[in-house]
């Protein structure tokens, strides 16, 4: 089953100045690396809710052009979003999720459920929900095999098959406990 997201092979990390050398194979490092900024949240939240140009990200956001221009050019360098003319006279670009970008989507919704999960339903300003019934949807991260919600203390993080050796004595440690 393909996933829709690409092979290491292919995938070019962003080296972001807030991951330590250290941390490069770690997935939430690299991951923070991609989104790890509030800004860059919020333009993959408007994307996700359909929006690709320009103006319309600078109006929702409020974010400087500036500021605006070096966050799409960052989700486009990293391949999350893909730039393509859609005007010729003047040119003018639209910004769209690429499958990579797509794969992020769970992410956000996942982050938007652990707020709202802290909030009386009346006071919930954005719900997830059903578009056939209208039902607010309360996601869940689970184990597929087991079914199990990931945040059970029995499932941990240890040292993969591509550990290198920083991230061996990480976990040779005992995990925390």
């Amino acid at each position: 089953m393909s996933t829709g997201v690409r092979s290491n092979e292919s995938q070019e990390e962003p080296v972001s100045a807030r991951v330590r050398a250290e941390d490069r194979e770690c997935p939430l490092s690299t991951a923070m690396s991609y989104v790890g900024e509030w800004w860059t949240i919020l333009i993959l939240h408007d994307c996700f809710d359909g929006y690709t140009r320009f103006d319309q990200f600078e109006a929702n956001i409020g974010l400087s052009s500036s500021m605006l221009t070096s966050r799409l050019k960052a989700l486009v360098d990293s391949g999350v979003l893909v730039k393509r003319a859609y005007q010729e006279r003047p040119v003018r670009h639209e910004y769209v999720l690429t499958d990579f970008g797509r794969s992020l989507r769970p992410i956000l919704v996942a982050m938007a459920a652990w707020r709202n999960a802290q909030l009386a339903p009346e006071d919930r300003a954005m719900i997830l929900v059903d578009t056939g019934t209208g039902r607010e949807v309360e996601p869940a991260v689970i184990d597929t095999a087991t079914g199990l919600p990931v945040s059970d203390p029995r499932f941990v993080f240890t040292a993969g098959p591509a550990a290198g050796e920083q991230m061996l004595e990480r976990y040779r440690r005992g995990n925390g406990r």
